[in-house]
């Protein structure tokens, strides 16, 4: 009798590998969705011939039923898939081309995730210092800089070295993609930095967001805490300037990239600033913005319209 292959050992495996390549944040979500396929499934052990069209269709609408939005539902399908055909690169199971086809391994980007002229300026410049407590201010401070410093995520942010500013020119590579940056701080820029930053002499961080004295694991453990303290603050923050839109570390980097579209900036140019990979990565963070620009024509049009009707009358 042949002996039934665990999905779960080989995905455990999948895990260590990625750590040990020091891709934690993979791992992590190797290790989520492993988790909420064994819990869908009722067990801790799955094995190979579980994966089915019929079981994942099902493992779908038991995320979606779990409140679980689109997106998330099709990064976890889309890691199976991954751990699945690495599988069969390795001839541990049997190819089965349809296995996925029938699940949602798209993404959605109908979430608005840029804010308007006003509400950036709400967020980052409106309520005096006074007014905020120490957390706010702190996490002011890196939206600025954040948005300042051509919309840098705060993963980067967060990861700057003291050795990578000279003068007024940073310079950095990004975390996610290893792309040289170069950044030329403005005189404003600079002095937020020269007041904020980093007086831990034992630490390499140009600001005070990481100890300093975490490597490997623990400093991705640090880090994530670290984001979620900010995309915590930083809803906080939106509430008490009256900005009802839903604020996280990202929306500083989509609003700098419309805005900097709204002022006839070429799609290129934006990707250069972004450090994007091509264009076509630029093109989703602008996805939703022909269709704005439209409605706001549109909306125009019909209120010139109205004007003018009532007028006549």
């Amino acid at each position: 009798m042949r002996k039934k292959k665990k999905f779960n050992e080989f995905i455990n495996k999948t895990i260590e590998e990625l750590k040990e390549e020091k891709r934690y944040s993979t791992a992590h979500i190797y290790q989520s969705a492993l988790n909420a396929f064994c819990e869908f499934c009722g067990c801790k052990v799955v094995y190979f011939h579980q994966l089915n069209r019929s079981t994942l269709k099902e493992f779908e609408t038991y995320l979606r039923n779990k409140q679980l939005s689109w997106n998330t539902v099709s990064t976890y399908m889309r890691t199976l898939r991954g751990a699945y055909n690495k599988a069969v690169d390795q001839r541990i199971t049997a190819e089965n081309s349809r296995l996925f086809n029938h699940v949602y391994t798209g993404v959605k980007n109908n979430i608005k995730r840029a804010l308007e002229v006003e509400e950036i300026n709400k967020l980052l410049n409106e309520i005096p210092l006074k007014k905020l407590s120490k957390e706010l201010i702190q996490c002011r401070v890196w939206a600025n800089l954040m948005f300042r410093l051509h919309g840098i995520p705060f993963v980067d942010l967060a990861h700057l070295h003291k050795s990578d500013l000279k003068g007024n020119i940073l310079s950095y590579r990004r975390h996610k993609t290893g792309r040289q940056m170069i950044v030329e701080v403005s005189e404003t820029t600079m002095t937020l930095i020269n007041k904020y930053q980093n007086t831990n002499q034992n630490s390499p961080y140009l600001f005070p967001i990481l100890s300093g004295s975490k490597t490997g694991e623990e400093l991705y453990t640090e880090y994530q805490q670290a984001l979620r303290t900010m995309n915590y603050n930083l809803d906080r923050l939106a509430k008490k300037c009256g900005v009802s839109a839903k604020v996280s570390s990202y929306t500083l980097r989509h609003t700098w990239a419309t805005l900097a579209k709204y002022c006839n900036f070429s799609e290129q140019l934006i990707c250069e600033a972004l450090g994007h990979s091509s264009v076509k990565v630029t093109e989703i963070y602008l996805k939703g913005f022909k269709n704005e620009v439209i409605k706001k024509a549109n909306d125009a049009i019909m209120s010139y319209i109205s004007k003018n009707s009532r007028k006549r009358v």
